[in-house]
């Protein structure tokens, strides 16, 4: 449950149909902290299109104290992540880097000026750890890891700027770990780990829960650990 926001908080879920959106959504709702929960899914909010993210923040009711960007894209309609360099293609760096990075960061760009000047607030956006550039070591995935390496540094520059406005407000990445969702299923027989969806969301709950304006800027994982860029 979330003890650290102001009353009557009003919650914003992006990607609220997928595994991890639909489940963060689902245990706010039960949290009797939120006031206000609003769903975003792709039929109300497409993260490829400006006009659908202006539109869709411009429909919130009331101003937003937490907002979570629960999207991503690893594999979908013929794209995978490419194992060798000679895999790689312009349209699978334009697909991968729309969905994960720019779309989170106009979300961002729409949705933090909403958020209230006092007291505490949360923008979050669902990275993963292979966006580190020091830990990779295994290569591979070419779109993926640059997608979300590029997200880490929107989320950290966009977070420089907030803080200049908002000095209690936090902007983070959240590495989720390996969830049982659609976009993992053709890769857990790695996962040391495998997380429901259910678990995860309530991982991540307790890390944002437990942010303070000193965690902006930074990623960090389902544990609340900082992620080395």
């Amino acid at each position: 449950m979330l003890t650290s926001f102001p009353p009557g908080l009003h919650a914003v879920i992006i990607g609220a149909s997928g595994g991890i959106g639909a489940a963060l959504a689902d245990q706010l709702e039960t949290d009797p902290a939120v006031a206000h929960i609003t769903r975003f899914t792709r039929q109300t909010l497409d993260l490829a299109s400006p006009a659908s993210i202006a539109a869709a923040a411009a429909s919130l009711t009331s101003p937003p104290h937490l907002v979570i960007c629960a999207t991503g894209l690893l594999h979908a309609d013929g794209l995978a992540p490419e194992r060798a360099l000679k895999e790689l293609s312009a349209e699978s760096l334009a697909r991968n880097f729309a969905i994960n990075a720019t779309g989170p960061a106009l979300v961002a760009q729409a949705f933090l000026p909403l958020m209230p000047r006092t007291g505490k607030s949360v923008f979050a956006a669902l990275s993963a750890r292979v966006g580190s550039i020091s830990d990779n070591r295994l290569g591979g995935w070419h779109s993926y890891r640059a997608s979300k390496a590029a997200l880490n540094q929107l989320i950290r520059t966009i977070a420089i700027e907030h803080a200049r406005r908002w000095p209690e407000s936090v902007v983070a990445s959240l590495h989720p770990g390996t969830v049982d969702t659609r976009l993992s299923q053709p890769f857990q027989r790695s996962a040391k780990t495998l997380f429901t969806p259910e678990i995860a969301a309530n991982h991540l709950l307790q890390v944002i829960d437990n942010f303070t304006p000193s965690d902006s800027g930074l990623v960090h994982d389902w544990q609340g650990k900082i992620i080395t860029p």
